[in-house]
């Protein structure tokens, strides 16, 4: 007989269905191509290591943010995972920290937190002082940083291997006491095993992703504003438009201590036609592969390749590029420690960074 939160997950499920259906409407209101595009980078040194094809792989506390359905994978009584990356010669500094806790046998909840910001940025306003004199002692400082809260729940469903989650996220964005955002997005995900094969489906922003803009100016950043040609900013809602993310994985035992898994990720826009290997007036798509070698359940070899495109030179040559990534995991007892050289995107091997992460579990002691 189901059960009343079965039967809640599958009508929730059913308006993240039908919100779909809805994708080519929305794609047509007034929303940038990129925004909160910090949520897309990605979270945990395993999962990029594999070229972020993982929506069907993940099954730890980094599922809030890859697929909130594989959080009921995590087995431990509290599961905790980190993350510091930086870009750009350190410039832009990346952080994630998640938790994840089984409620009981069939849910489990878990909270993820994000922030991608550059900080000490020279505000140079008033380095002129009113009477024309350059002052270096007026140069102050701000940082302009995005943040993201996501709160995740996860159930099994009384179908074999299906399991359903969701997410809901409030976005904070803040450019020094210039500007600031306040948003909230819903994110619906899917997971189903059979045997040794793994698929999945993860709609992001299933309603859009409302950021509203507020700007504080006073008057003199006004008139610098006029004086060097800027628009002066006004309040307004920037809308982050839904994604699908459809996955397939599968896991293979060679011998008796390798485990082998292959991952495939399509990551499908419906905001016009982008530059990714599939176009159409409907979607585009990019897709990612990765693989991971498992050793005796301690040590993983891993690689994966994303962001394939053709790009177009000065000379109308178009060539193909592909961004490959490797990735190394060591998991001893209930810690992990997983590494990633990968980048954010632009494909370009100088601007590659080092990854690492840290994910451990904590079990209550046993009752004497």
């Amino acid at each position: 007989m189901k059960t009343v939160s079965e039967n809640r997950m599958r009508s929730a499920w059913a308006l993240v269905l039908s919100a779909l259906f809805t994708l080519p409407a929305l794609a047509q209101t007034d929303a940038p191509k990129y925004s909160n595009e910090f949520l897309a980078i990605g979270v945990g040194a395993r999962a990029l290591g594999m070229g972020s094809a993982y929506t069907a792989v993940v099954n730890d506390v980094t599922s809030g943010y890859w697929n909130p359905a594989g959080l009921l994978g995590v087995k431990g009584d509290l599961q905790v995972g980190a993350m510091h990356s930086e870009y750009f010669a350190g410039i832009a500094k990346y952080d994630y920290i998640g938790v994840a806790k089984p409620i009981d046998s069939l849910s489990s909840i878990g909270f993820t937190f994000l922030r991608f910001g550059i900080d000490n940025i020279p505000n140079t306003i008033d380095l002129i002082d009113p009477s024309g004199n350059i002052d270096y002692d007026r140069i102050t400082s701000f940082s302009s940083a995005d943040h993201a809260f996501i709160i995740s729940y996860a159930r099994k469903l009384s179908i074999p291997g299906l399991r359903l989650g969701g997410n809901a996220k409030v976005i904070y964005r803040r450019v020094g006491g210039f500007a600031k955002a306040w948003g909230f997005g819903l994110d619906a995900g899917a997971h189903y095993e059979r045997d040794r094969w793994r698929f999945s489906a993860v709609a992001r922003d299933i309603t859009g992703t409302f950021n509203a803009w507020s700007y504080t100016l006073d008057e003199r950043t006004i008139d610098v504003f006029e004086q060097t040609g800027n628009e002066i900013p006004v309040n307004s809602v920037e809308v982050t438009l839904p994604r699908l993310l459809l996955g397939s994985a599968r896991q293979f035992r060679i011998g008796q201590k390798f485990d082998l898994i292959t991952a495939l990720d399509l990551e499908c826009t419906f905001d016009g036609r982008r530059n990714t290997l599939v176009q159409t007036n409907f979607a585009s798509i990019d897709p990612r592969l990765g693989l991971e070698l498992g050793y005796a359940g301690i040590v993983y070899v891993r690689t994966g390749l994303m962001n394939m495109q053709y790009i177009t030179d000065i000379s109308d040559k178009r060539t193909f590029t592909v961004q490959p990534n490797i990735g190394l995991g060591l998991k001893i007892k209930s810690v992990s420690i997983d590494y990633a050289l990968t980048d954010i995107g632009d494909n370009s091997v100088a601007l590659y960074s080092n990854i690492f992460s840290l994910k451990f579990d904590l079990f209550k002691k046993p009752s004497s």
